[in-house]
């Protein structure tokens, strides 16, 4: 059984910089991008807590991710993954392993990664 550990997921911030969300106080394990991300979960196993940054790439720094129409279309452009896919894997991944998920936040800046996070692994939970 390996360590209980929380995965804080956002390609520039640092923990104790997300001061618009109530983190726990604990000792975070960073990750920036999603294989990254992957990779953790793969060795570690499932966290006990994970924090989502959605915005990954300067790719993603568009204005207009904040805008539900333009989402979809800007989302399918890029070439790096985001918060989104990185929510999707661990969702397949609790599947495929018959795992629960863990506890879990989106504290990206973007109104509309945030909800599309929150969304999916809500929507996971309530299966």
């Amino acid at each position: 059984m390996n360590k209980p550990y929380y995965l804080f997921l956002d390609d520039e911030r640092y923990p104790k910089q997300v001061t618009w969300a109530n983190l726990p106080l604990v000792e975070w394990v960073i990750v920036r991008n999603y294989n990254e991300f992957v990779q953790k979960i793969e060795e570690e196993g499932m966290p006990v807590f994970i924090s989502f940054d959605h915005d990954l790439a300067d790719e993603h720094y568009n204005k207009a991710m904040y805008d539900n129409r333009e989402y979809n279309k800007l989302y399918k452009s890029f070439k790096e993954k985001t918060g989104m896919d990185c929510a999707r894997w661990l969702v397949n991944y609790c599947l495929d392993n018959g795992l629960k998920m863990c506890n879990y936040q989106a504290h990206t800046m973007n109104p509309v990664g945030k909800q599309n996070i929150e969304s999916l692994l809500n929507n996971f939970n309530n299966r």
